[in-house]
C-alpha cells in the first residue's frame, strides 16, 4: 500500500484505540496516569500525521487561486475546533458534573473523521495540478531535509508559524483566567475558592476563536486575491501585515481589561481576526516554493518546529515568568492579575517577531519560487527521444 493509504488506515485505529483505551483510563487511579499520557499520545500521532499530509493532497489537487480557497476552507477548522472544543468541553463538564466528560466525548468525532477520510478521500497523484503531470523524480528524506533548510522563504515562514503557534497556545491556557481575574479586580465576580471554577470565560473566549477564525482565513483569501493583483509578494505581506498590527491590538488588551471587560473582548476579537488571517497563507507560501515530492516532508517539519518553539512551551513559560512575579511582591487579588498580564505580554513581542520573518520570507519569496518552478518543469518533462 502507499504511505498515504497506510497513514489514513493507521489513523483510524488510532480513534479507535481512543475508544477503548481512553475512557477506560479517565476513571482508573492516579497510579495509571501513565496509561492516559500514553492514549493521548496516540490521538496526537493520529491528528499530527493528518493535519501534516492533509495539505499536501490538497496541493496536489488544486493550484493558484483555486488552491488558496481550498486551503483556507481546510484551515477554517483549525479555529473553529478549537473554538468548538472549549464550548463543547465546558458543556459537557457541566452537564456531567464531571471533568472527565470533556474528553470523552471527542471519540465520536474521531471515528466519525477517520471514516470518512478512508471512504470518500482519493490518494491524488502528486504534483498532477503542476504543470500539468505527474511528479516522476524523488530523492532520498536526507536530501529533502538538506533543500528545506537551504530555502529561505521556507525557513523564514516557519519561523514565523511559531511566533502565531506561540501566542495561540499561550492566549488558549491563560486569557480565560486573565479575564476572570480582571473581573475580580472590578469586584464583579467573587474568588474561586474551588478547584473547577465557572467557565463562562472559556465558553466567551471559545466562541471568539470560532467567530475570529472563520472571519480571519475569510478576509485572508480576500485579502490574498486582491493584493496579488498589485505585487507578486502578496502572500508573505499580507501575513506580515496581519501579524504587526495584531502585536497592537493584544497589546491593547492588557491596557483595557483592568477597566474594562467588554473592551479587552474587542481587542481580542480584533487581534485574534488578525492572528488568524494567515493560517492559510503560510501554507500556501509553502506549496509555491517547495515541489510536491517535498511537500508533506516540508508540512511535517513545519508543524514540528511550530509546536517545539510555539504553543508545546509557551503556556508553561507565560506561567512560570507569572508566578516568578508574584513572588517577587505580596501575594493580592491585584498582583495575581497584574503578573499574569506582564507574563502575556510576551505574546505581542514573540508576534512582532514573526512579523519580521514574514518580511523576510516577502524579500527570498520569488526567488524561492522561482527555483520551485524550473526544478519542477525539469523533473516533469518528458523524457526526449533521439531522431536519427
Amino acid at each position: 500500500r502507499s504511505v498515504w493509504e497506510q497513514t489514513q488506515r493507521f489513523k483510524m485505529y488510532v480513534f479507535l484505540a481512543h475508544v477503548y483505551i481512553v475512557d477506560p483510563a479517565l476513571s482508573l487511579s492516579l497510579q495509571y496516569y501513565w496509561l492516559f499520557v500514553l492514549s493521548r499520545g496516540l490521538v496526537g500521532i493520529g491528528e499530527s500525521s493528518y493535519s501534516s499530509i492533509s495539505p499536501t493532497i490538497i496541493g496536489d489537487l488544486f493550484t493558484n487561486n483555486s488552491r488558496t480557497m481550498m486551503l483556507s476552507i481546510f484551515y477554517l477548522a483549525i479555529p473553529l475546533g478549537s473554538g468548538l472544543g472549549y464550548i463543547l468541553g465546558s458543556g459537557a463538564k457541566e452537564a456531567a458534573g464531571d471533568w472527565h466528560w470533556a474528553l470523552r466525548v471527542s471519540p465520536l468525532l474521531g471515528i466519525t473523521a477517520g471514516a470518512l477520510i478512508l471512504l470518500f478521500v482519493p490518494e491524488p497523484k502528486r504534483g498532477s495540478a503542476d504543470q500539468g503531470g505527474r511528479v516522476k523524480a524523488r530523492s532520498s528524506w536526507c536530501c529533502d531535509m538538506k533543500a528545506l533548510a537551504k530555502n529561505r522563504s521556507y525557513v523564514c515562514s516557519s519561523l514565523a508559524s511559531a511566533a502565531v503557534s506561540f501566542a495561540t497556545g499561550a492566549f488558549g491556557m491563560w486569557i480565560p483566567l486573565y479575564l476572570y481575574r480582571a473581573q475580580v479586580v472590578q469586584k464583579t465576580a467573587e474568588v474561586c475558592s474551588k478547584d473547577i471554577c465557572s467557565s463562562k470565560d472559556s465558553l466567551i473566549f471559545g466562541a471568539i476563536t470560532v467567530v475570529t477564525g472563520l472571519l480571519g482565513v475569510a478576509i485572508g483569501l480576500a485579502a490574498t486575491r486582491l493584493c496579488r493583483q498589485r505585487t507578486e509578494r502578496a502572500d508573505p505581506l499580507v501575513c506580515a501585515v496581519s501579524m504587526l498590527g495584531s502585536a497592537i491590538f493584544i497589546c491593547l488588551i492588557f491596557v483595557v481589561a483592568k477597566k474594562s471587560i467588554v473592551g479587552a473582548y474587542v481587542c481580542i476579537f480584533i487581534g485574534e481576526t488578525l492572528l488568524f488571517l494567515n493560517w492559510a497563507i503560510t501554507a500556501d507560501i509553502l506549496m509555491f516554493v517547495v515541489i510536491p515530492t517535498r511537500r508533506a516532508t516540508a508540512v511535517a517539519f513545519q508543524s514540528f518546529t511550530s509546536h517545539l518553539l510555539g504553543d508545546a512551551g509557551s503556556p508553561y513559560l507565560i506561567g512560570l515568568i507569572s508566578d516568578a512575579l508574584q513572588q517577587s511582591y505580596a501575594t493580592s487579588v491585584l498582583w495575581q492579575f497584574l503578573s499574569l498580564g506582564y507574563a502575556l505580554m510576551l505574546c505581542p513581542f514573540v508576534i512582532v517577531l514573526g512579523g519580521m520573518f514574514f518580511l523576510a520570507t516577502a524579500l527570498f519569496f520569488l526567488d524561492d519560487r522561482e527555483k520551485a518552478e524550473k526544478q519542477l518543469s525539469l523533473m516533469t518533462r518528458p523524457p526526449s527521444t533521439v531522431t536519427v
